[in-house]
């Protein structure tokens, strides 16, 4: 099937919506989905579909939640997702934090409570799209071995970044601080291949390459040893302790069979870059992308994403039928 991205977003919404999330909340989600499959984020799309719905079946997540936002500090805004998805909380805050970052020059969002079960980029790319930069971290349920740990503490971690420049798309880049993203060995485990080695432990803690055995009781580990421990746990303080959000090992989602989200918090920096380097700072980061192109970089973050957004655009998403038949399959099904 080849659908437009509305047309996507609108049959997602309707399967959220038809396992008890509000109209409203289930357009906010739908649009990441459908975006992500846009972009080819295969990892994050139509393949989260069923963890999403499960998850709203267990109870785990409230489908109806309504954030409150406040703002403590000039500088600061505080959202309490209500135990709901991010991008519903997202939603809520945007014009408290953009209204703080135009006042004070940066401003942080901190957003606890919140189920993140997307990819990252569409929590930043608007606000460089705006002239901002934005760089945004996620804890997750605890998944990952560091610092010869016996047993799983800290979570995957993702970060994303985003930053306008000039005569062009926003410069944007996402990963995990896991060697891959959950949601990498998921879709491994989909298409039944194997992952590179390294990436994560089996449940007697031993090397494998098996994305079930990691999934089922294993473990990820972080990139780049020691250092990716690092910033996981950087962003494990960022996103829990400093937005009174739960940190992974406090994951309670195991008394709700089916489940699959966390329960965890993200914090948001937001920076006006007029503030600082005024209105040279796009062209500025223009050069910095045209000298490493001329030094031999050939493939930059965010650009195979960036195209594929454009063709999907121009000649529609192309879903394959047994995607689309699932898909319908959750509009209809049963829910009682």
């Amino acid at each position: 099937m080849i659908l437009t991205e509305a047309a996507l977003a609108g049959l997602i919404a309707e399967a959220l919506a038809r396992h008890g999330m509000s109209a409203r909340n289930a357009v906010l989600v739908a649009a990441v989905v459908a975006a992500a499959e846009r972009d080819g984020a295969a990892s994050h799309g139509l393949l989260r579909m069923p963890g999403y719905i499960a998850t709203l079946k267990s109870g785990w997540v409230d489908g109806t939640a309504e954030p409150v936002v406040e703002r403590p500090a000039p500088a600061i805004v505080m959202v309490d997702a209500r135990n709901g998805f991010a991008q519903v909380a997202h939603a809520a805050a945007r014009e408290a934090g953009l209204a703080a970052v135009r006042e004070a020059g940066m401003a942080a969002i901190c957003i606890r409570d919140s189920h993140h079960f997307a990819a990252l980029w569409p929590d930043v790319e608007p606000f460089a799209e705006q002239g901002l930069v934005a760089l945004t971290v996620v804890n997750t349920r605890s998944r990952i071995v560091v610092w010869g740990g016996k047993r799983k503490v800290l979570g995957t971690n993702p970060m994303a970044f985003a930053c306008p420049r000039a005569d062009a798309p926003p410069f944007v880049w996402d990963q995990a601080s896991s060697l891959r993203a959950q949601g990498e060995v998921l879709l491994a485990r989909t298409e039944g291949h194997r992952v590179p080695e390294g990436v994560g432990l089996d449940a007697a803690g031993k090397p494998t390459t098996d994305p079930a055995a990691i999934l089922d009781g294993g473990a990820l580990l972080p990139f780049g040893g020691h250092k990716g421990a690092g910033i996981a746990f950087m962003i494990e303080v960022l996103a829990a302790a400093l937005t009174g959000g739960r940190f992974g090992f406090q994951d309670e989602s195991a008394k709700f069979p089916g489940a699959q989200t966390s329960n965890a918090g993200q914090f948001l920096l937001l920076i006006d870059p007029a503030r600082s380097a005024g209105d040279a700072f796009a062209g500025r980061v223009s050069a910095l992308v045209a000298a490493l192109r001329e030094a031999g970089s050939e493939r930059l973050p965010g650009e195979a994403r960036q195209r594929r957004r454009e063709q999907a655009l121009r000649d529609g998403i192309v879903v394959p039928d047994a995607a689309y038949q699932r898909l319908l399959a959750m509009t209809q099904e049963a829910t009682g």
